[in-house]
């Protein structure tokens, strides 16, 4: 359907600009060893900033929407910082860290931070007191409550997080190699438009698509596999 789709358009435009998919197919085989080593660099950095940022979020996240005191403190810079989009730090962030992976991964890594703690705070608000109360009177005290309770009923708005932003984190990275970067697909996909070879630009595009559908599918059978019991029996 897309390739048909863009094969039409490719046709009625008729420019060099938008080239036909064969043609962009093929610049993925002959670029096949600088795309492989682009594409190792550009998950490397993904795979790293979403990790530091959910380890980060999350534990704080719990927190916060278990305690009603710590809510209040936070709760307003929550408000105030989340919709700040997080790509206006890329500046900062290269003159503090330089041009390699550090802000890349750092600028991501905030991202991750603010989404999956948003996502986890409000999962773990609406964990059912009952359950609570339940395991309370088997004789668990707070850190077993969260291990038992809060964190596993917190799980599936993690994964959906994680998911949504998958998206986000490969746009950002895109942004960050692109104006910052000498590596990775972003800065392969820039550079091949600024040599107007729209082909080999098409075929960056096509390789970092696949980048954030492996990701985002990456994300799903972790869930099926962790939350297995929650999936629908079978018939």
């Amino acid at each position: 359907m897309v390739l048909a789709a863009w094969t039409i358009t490719a046709a009625w435009v008729n420019s060099p600009v938008l080239p036909m998919p064969l043609d962009a197919i093929r610049m993925v085989a002959k670029h096949f060893d600088s795309l492989t080593a682009d594409f190792a660099i550009s998950m490397y950095r993904v795979l790293t900033a979403m990790f530091v940022g959910t380890v980060t979020a999350m534990p704080l996240g719990l927190a916060i929407g278990r305690s009603p005191r710590l809510d209040a403190i936070f709760g307003p810079l929550l408000y105030l910082l989340y919709p700040v989009p997080k790509i206006v730090f890329l500046p900062v962030l290269l003159v503090l860290l330089g041009l390699g992976n550090a802000p890349k991964i750092a600028l991501i890594a905030i991202t991750i931070f603010f989404q999956v703690l948003v996502t986890v705070r409000d999962a773990a608000k609406m964990v059912s007191e009952a359950a609570i109360s339940s395991v309370q009177s088997l004789g668990a005290n707070r850190l077993e409550i969260f291990y038992y309770v809060v964190l596993p009923a917190s799980l599936p708005e993690l994964f959906t997080a994680l998911r949504i932003s998958s998206g986000t984190a490969v746009a950002i990275l895109f942004f960050a190699e692109a104006i910052a970067g000498s590596t990775g697909l972003g800065f392969f996909i820039v550079n091949s438009w600024a040599l107007l070879n729209y082909p080999a630009m098409f075929a960056g595009i096509i390789v970092m698509a696949l980048f954030g559908v492996l990701l985002y599918e990456c994300f799903d059978l972790i869930e099926r596999y962790l939350l297995r019991h929650r999936q629908p029996a079978k018939r």
